[in-house]
């Protein structure tokens, strides 16, 4: 599930522009941009918070009142029933809650220790492509997207919902209908269902979610095939929540997380428990793809089918292009990846890993066809009234909030910048999406040979 979803309108290495960032912006103060057509909605955001800085006393003062007036609308106590935030104004609960899993005051050390992972990213194009940078994030992959998850968690559900991914969409198609109907082909082309038949007897049919972030998908799938389903999950703090989302929906029969890191699947399930599997834009994460589909392999009975969506390059990219470089090695420092690949290394690590493959293309290779929109069409600043804090406007008004809260110390310090970390990548998945050299939903299915 993936994405930084909130996005600044604002590109790098103008020779004629710069700006001055924020305290907490992960732009230094000297670096050049490009002014998108939104700017002017920007300059009118950094007036505001130049104002707040100059005027604390009475910035407080109005935000406690107003947040005072709004305290009931906006709890940390979440039911996890799919509509806490729903009602919320104010983004009080991001980071912050009676289920995280983080102190207060881990939020900015770990910010801060999860960049250091990419330095030089954003300032110098080619500094997180080298071979010994790479390195280095798959050796300490771990503990980078456990953290990443940490902080950015409760970000993707305030902003995008339960399901961590983007999907192919028509042009008169509701935004979550797209995300549904990405979901439901997965389970058509797995031809999930609630029996199977073996060796004479009926039995639940169980499929396995490999990196299941807080189980949107896998619920949803669950409802429409009635499918048993595990998900895996390394973050603690998602599979928290996510099994008590299961419950609330009255699926923690049929469907639960379980905390485990998809590079060590064999070590927690026997040979052949699995009759398919499913990953939705998860396995970009993993620092070594043959050893993650390997395992899959493993758990699989004989002639099971896996599939998923994968985040890569596609034909258009050229490696030797500075712009590509620089929206690559973007949605790379704003997603957790140790590194994006080419659409053809997932199918080479397929086959190595001893699956047949029986089908692979982009999802999105009509993105720009007249009755379509693109995957990343919402986060590209179109208004609608029930994604608002998707839009352009919405994502400035949440990390401008972001900003008020931690001011006055009732968000954590080091939330402004995660929401500073996830605006900066949205705008590198709108120009990779633009540029068709990215799509985070590569299709892929494979089978398990018979015996």
């Amino acid at each position: 599930m993936k994405s930084g979803f909130f996005g600044w309108d604002l590109k790098m290495n103008d020779p004629t522009l710069s700006l001055q960032a924020s305290r907490s912006s992960p732009i230094s103060k000297t670096q050049k941009i490009y002014w998108h057509p939104a700017s002017i909605m920007n300059e009118h955001v950094e007036k505001v918070v130049d104002y707040a800085k100059s005027n604390p006393a009475a910035v407080a003062g109005a935000a406690v009142s107003f947040i005072a007036a709004l305290s009931l609308m906006s709890k940390s106590q979440l039911n996890r029933d799919s509509h806490d935030y729903d009602s919320a104004i104010l983004p009080t609960m991001l980071g912050n809650n009676t289920d995280t899993t983080m102190t207060k005051e881990q939020v900015a050390s770990e910010i801060a220790d999860y960049e250091k992972q990419f330095g030089g990213a954003r300032k110098e194009i080619g500094a997180i492509t080298d071979e010994k940078s790479i390195e280095k994030r798959k050796e300490e992959y771990f503990r980078m997207i456990d953290r990443f998850y940490n902080l950015v968690t409760d970000f993707y559900e305030w902003g995008w919902g339960q399901s961590f991914h983007f999907g192919p969409r028509h042009h008169d198609e509701p935004f979550m209908d797209s995300i549904k109907r990405a979901e439901y082909y997965l389970c058509l082309r797995l031809g999930m269902k609630e029996f199977v038949v073996e060796n004479g007897k009926k039995r639940p049919m169980k499929a396995l979610d490999v990196g299941c972030g807080v189980g949107g998908p896998m619920r949803n799938m669950c409802i429409h095939s009635k499918c048993d389903i595990t998900g895996v999950t390394l973050n603690k703090y998602q599979v928290k929540i996510g099994n008590e989302y299961c419950k609330s929906h009255g699926l923690d029969q049929k469907c639960r997380l379980v905390e485990l890191d998809f590079q060590k699947i064999p070590e927690r399930f026997e040979p052949e428990t699995f009759d398919v599997a499913f990953e939705v834009e998860a396995t970009c994460h993993s620092p070594d793809r043959v050893v993650t589909f390997s395992g899959i392999h493993k758990v699989l009975k004989p002639g099971g089918l896996f599939c998923g969506y994968e985040w890569v390059m596609t034909r258009k990219w050229d490696p030797t292009n500075a712009d590509h470089t620089r929206i690559k090695e973007g949605i790379e420092v704003g997603n957790a990846l140790p590194t994006l690949v080419k659409w053809s290394f997932v199918v080479e690590c397929m086959e190595k890993a001893g699956f047949t493959m029986l089908d692979h293309f982009d999802a999105n290779e009509n993105l720009h066809a007249a009755n379509e929109l693109p995957w990343y069409e919402t986060l590209a600043g179109k208004m609608s009234l029930s994604g608002f804090r998707m839009t352009h406007l919405g994502r400035l008004c949440t990390h401008a909030m972001c900003w008020t809260l931690e001011t006055l110390m009732i968000a954590p310090s080091g939330t402004t910048q995660v929401s500073a970390l996830l605006n900066a990548t949205a705008i590198d998945l709108v120009d990779g999406g633009k540029a068709e050299i990215f799509t985070p939903s590569y299709f892929f299915l494979g089978q398990k040979p018979l015996k």
